[in-house]
């Protein structure tokens, strides 16, 4: 019975403490399950909000960090056309070489072949080639040929079809940057660096649109060891639509390397200047339609100096470093980046801003005798005997008298003329969309520190800077109704696909002048160039044949005033009285001992505009002399020969339009041709050269036209 009582009771402490165990352990088993869900769920919020916000970041480390069979996918950078989509910059896909040792050593049959192969269809050193291959076991990237085209490995291509023994060479796929038109608008577009950044120009200042996105192809092994793949594409870049016009531009640049070739060595070893810049704007759009300067470059080449250098002058540079600092020099845009004194062209603006303050009536005359005395120093006017007759407003710009508009500027005051200098825009970029545009702010005298002698010389443009860009862009604000537009290179931008991603409209940023006062200085403008202005006028030689247009010239020291070194420029409008394009020539110190000549910018403005006018559509209005017609028939007669390249077209002289003209013209020359009236006709004649004695001060003058024979006595004199 005691043997029953205690089975029964050690049955019953067993049952018990099983029971004990199992409530105790679920209820721990319930806690860890609550536990786990409540961290599973945690986790599955929180990579949620992971893939929501920072999904793609990881995404890409993700990609980046992909050591297993990945490729680098490249981007083609955007194109850059003109306005017609003529293409001026593109990426063309190239292909580097590579040599996978690892595979061609991994059989014994595949080195002959493949090293075969290599020798028949590329220039390559195959004794270096073998002896890497066979050293380097191991390597699965080696590169000995790069940007090669797609002719040049087709046939390797052909031959590794044909025989499955040459292995371990595949093509690297990336894109070239290539400029089909060479040199042209290499100032305006720019170029690109080995890592795809850009480099001045349009290529600098679009640089991230013109960018595009790298893409990846990755592998990776799935569950059964398979290997699967997966590409994220690359994006390419945008495409730039430029307001250039390859045609306008060729023949921009045509003649600027006309006058080069001109004046090259003419006087000094060199160019034919230091500096030669052109700009043509559409004047109711800001659109700049061509822009150039001279020396150029080659955009496949930059950094080629033999078309200006010898092979020692280089040597000598890189020795001395030297080297990059003319090829930046050689690189900068002239007309955007260069600072100098406008000259006589300032002129215009300094009228306007009397006229529209009320200062002026435009109704005024003065009386011009050669000089001016103001603040004790004697200001001479470049008509050192003073103006034949009344300078009225209108012949003080038409004769570019210094006198006249000193006196203006007189009339106008110091706080006037400082606040339409800025009206103007002058001292400010102009937000052109081209990377280093320079800021002329610290050029300019402000109206507090601007004396009696500061503000008679800056009247006819001298002593402050300006930019060829500020200068036309301002000067289309003078002539087009007072609507300054913020200049463009750039119109429109689209994708790969050619969908628009943007447009780029004509931006008006100010109203500079009211509608009546730029009619006058059209009007003003005008007279400089046409026969309004009289004998004294002083652009007569811009003037295409068949055509009236508007301008004026301009000639500057340097800023060494001692060292009687000259820039010269006109800027001017066509047509004269419903003006659609202005063009701004500068001539930057011309290579001739008489540099102070501003038929040098003329004669150039002449040529061009003589094939740009008709090409736009702008008809004659003006009736054609016996020269001109012979002139226009003789560069027709040059433009076809041009096309057709025979030999006798490199033979033609293109001075036709000098021998068309009866005067010298410009601001210097040619500004009393006609007029017998003037005291320098009635000067003794040197027996020995010809030349006339200037009593007065002891000069040789040209006795055509009164100038001196050498600048001996500079623009501005005090005393």
């Amino acid at each position: 019975m005691d043997r029953a009582i205690q089975k029964r009771t050690g049955r019953t402490k067993v049952t018990d403490r099983v029971l004990k165990f199992t409530i105790t352990m679920q209820k721990k088993l319930i806690f860890l399950f609550g536990v786990v869900l409540l961290a599973f769920a945690v986790l599955s919020i929180r990579m949620i909000l992971i893939t929501r916000e920072d999904g793609e970041s990881y995404k890409k480390q993700v990609l980046s960090q992909q050591q297993y069979d990945s490729t680098t996918l490249p981007y083609r950078r955007g194109d850059i056309v003109d306005a017609k989509g003529t293409r001026l910059a593109v990426s063309e896909k190239v292909y580097n070489l590579v040599i996978d040792s690892k595979i061609i050593l991994s059989k014994d049959d595949y080195l002959e072949p493949t090293m075969q192969a290599l020798g028949n269809n590329f220039e390559l050193d195959m004794t270096a080639i073998r002896e890497y291959v066979t050293t380097h076991p191991n390597s699965s990237y080696y590169v000995p040929l790069k940007q090669l085209t797609y002719d040049q490995i087709s046939g390797f291509s052909a031959e590794s079809l044909e025989n499955s023994k040459i292995r371990g060479i595949w093509f690297e796929e990336e894109y070239k940057r290539v400029y089909p038109q060479g040199s042209l608008a290499c100032d305006v577009i720019g170029f690109t660096g080995a890592d795809n950044t850009g480099i001045y120009g349009l290529e600098e200042y679009y640089n991230e649109l013109l960018n595009g996105t790298t893409g990846r192809e990755y592998g990776y092994l799935n569950g059964d060891s398979t290997l699967e793949r997966t590409i994220k594409p690359a994006v390419d870049g945008y495409t730039l639509h430029s307001t250039i016009d390859v045609n306008i531009q060729s023949i921009v640049e045509k003649y600027l390397k006309q006058f080069n070739d001109e004046y090259q060595n003419s006087y000094r070893d060199g160019n034919g200047a230091n500096n030669l810049g052109c700009i043509i704007m559409e004047v109711d759009t800001g659109n700049i339609l061509a822009m150039a300067s001279y020396p150029t470059f080659d955009l496949n080449n930059p950094k080629d100096l033999s078309a200006y250098y010898s092979e020692e002058e280089i040597s000598a540079m890189v020795d001395n470093e030297t080297y990059y600092d003319t090829l930046n020099q050689l690189w900068r845009n002239f007309c955007i980046s260069d600072t100098y004194e406008p000259g006589s062209t300032a002129k215009p603006f300094t009228v306007a801003a009397g006229l529209e303050s009320g200062k002026l009536t435009g109704n005024e005359v003065y009386v011009c005798t050669g000089s001016l005395e103001i603040g004790g120093h004697t200001i001479r006017c470049h008509n050192r005997y003073g103006c034949v007759g009344d300078v009225t407003v209108q012949n003080a710009v038409a004769w570019s008298c210094n006198v006249a508009l000193m006196k203006m500027a007189g009339t106008i005051g110091a706080d006037t003329f400082s606040t339409f200098q800025n009206t103007f825009n002058f001292g400010l970029k102009t937000n052109v969309d081209l990377a280093g545009e320079a800021r002329t702010a610290g050029l300019l005298y402000t109206a507090d520190n601007m004396g009696a002698v500061d503000l008679a010389t800056n009247a006819f443009g001298q002593n402050f800077n300006v930019t060829m860009i500020q200068m036309i862009t301002a000067y289309n604000s003078l002539i087009n109704g007072g609507y300054y537009y913020e200049p463009h290179m750039v119109d429109k931008i689209t994708n790969s696909s050619g969908a628009t991603i943007q447009n780029i409209e004509p931006r008006v940023l100010k109203q500079t002048v009211s509608e009546s006062t730029s009619e006058l200085i059209r009007q003003y403008c005008r007279a400089v160039v046409m026969e309004e202005g009289g004998s004294q006028r002083t652009g007569t030689t811009a003037r295409p044949a068949g055509y009236a247009i508007g301008g004026k010239t301009g000639t500057a020291q340097t800023l060494d005033k001692d060292s009687d070194e000259y820039i010269v420029s006109f800027i001017g409008h066509a047509p004269a009285d419903n003006p659609e394009i202005a063009i701004y020539v500068v001539v930057d110190r011309a290579n001739a001992q008489k540099q102070d000549n501003a038929r040098y910018a003329t004669g150039i403005v002449r040529n061009i505009l003589t094939e740009v006018l008709p090409y736009l559509g702008i008809y004659m209005t003006e009736e054609l002399s016996d020269a001109e017609t012979a002139e226009l028939e003789q560069r027709q007669l040059e433009i076809t020969n041009m096309y057709t390249q025979t030999p006798e077209d490199e033979a033609l002289d293109n001075t036709a339009d000098e021998g068309a003209q009866t005067t010298e013209g410009g601001e210097v020359s040619g500004n009393n041709s006609g007029s017998e009236d003037l005291p320098w006709k009635d000067f003794e004649t040197d027996p020995e050269t010809g030349y006339l004695i200037d009593p007065n001060y002891g000069e040789l003058l040209d006795p055509n036209t009164g100038d001196p024979v050498y600048n001996s006595i500079p623009a501005i004199s005090a005393e």
